[in-house]
């Protein structure tokens, strides 16, 4: 359809944004229709994100996740809709739409604050090494974009198990569109994205300093004092640290697991964000708006 090639960051911008708003409504009542509704505008952000993120792939000939920091970023958001959407089908009174939208808008509006100019290490293009480098390339940028994406369900579910223990710490009463998990069975999901999702951010990582220095003599080179790089590798030291804590410990107590994994979670999203704005610059829509 020729409209969706016109598809622009606010289009979907808006419509998660109204979800997220319509979600709201489950804390009165939660019918069929504004589930419908919700459902509705959730497809339609995704649907029109999807375009958005294949029309900058044939703009640019290169998959999302390699063409920019921008489009990675999205691409991300687009797997925590995907996961929301699919959540939201199977358990229709889970209310995971509270928790991962504002996730979701965080990511798409810092999108529009990053350059969405092509990755000069995928960019550049030896016809010997081509190849080699956009594979490896490909696996460095999945394994990161899984591996985060891990860390953003491990940082929901630690927010849905602290507000579920709450709840019932005060005994407040529930709500009827507010039907959470057990604690065991968050803490449980908790405890599992972490450990999955460290060793990915590893082999992540581990896959991107080898690309560095298989292109160190044919393309930009790696400067292992660039204070992004250090500040990543405080974060993997961090994440590392609470993946061996939670694999070693026997059986750690739920609540300390939730707000070790909330806090490091939200440390993981604020410096990947900020490293990413930080190392994009500012993507020429924001410039000329701010001009």
């Amino acid at each position: 359809m020729s409209f969706l090639t016109h598809v622009n960051l606010f289009c979907f911008f808006a419509s998660f944004a109204v979800a997220f708003g319509l979600e709201w409504t489950r804390l009165v009542k939660l019918n069929t229709l504004n589930r419908a509704i919700i459902l509705v505008f959730g497809c339609a952000g995704f649907v029109a994100q999807t375009a958005y993120l294949l029309n900058r792939s044939g703009q640019t000939n290169l998959p999302p996740l390699l063409s920019s920091n921008h489009d990675w970023l999205l691409v991300l958001a687009w797997l925590c809709i995907l996961i929301y959407l699919f959540v939201s089908c199977i358990d229709r009174n889970l209310p995971i739409g509270l928790f991962i939208l504002p996730v979701v808008l965080v990511l798409i509006a810092s999108a529009w604050f990053v350059s969405a100019a092509p990755n000069p290490r995928v960019a550049f293009d030896p016809s010997e090494v081509k190849n080699v480098v956009r594979n490896w390339a490909m696996l460095h940028a999945t394994l990161l974009v899984f591996g985060n994406g891990g860390m953003l369900v491990a940082f929901v579910l630690s927010m849905m198990y602290l507000v579920q223990h709450r709840r019932l710490k005060h005994k407040q009463p529930g709500h009827e569109g507010l039907a959470f998990p057990n604690l065991e069975r968050l803490a449980r999901w908790n405890r599992w994205s972490v450990i999955i999702s460290v060793p990915l951010l590893t082999l992540g990582m581990a896959t991107g300093v080898g690309l560095a220095l298989y292109t160190r003599d044919n393309g930009p080179t790696l400067n292992l004092s660039d204070p992004v790089i250090l500040v990543d590798g405080v974060v993997w030291l961090l994440m590392v640290g609470l993946f061996a804590w939670l694999v070693k410990t026997e059986r750690p107590p739920a609540r300390q697991i939730a707000w070790l994994t909330l806090w490091s979670c939200a440390f993981v999203i604020v410096t990947m964000i900020g490293l990413q704005v930080l190392a994009g610059g500012v993507h020429p829509a924001f410039e000329s708006w701010r001009s």
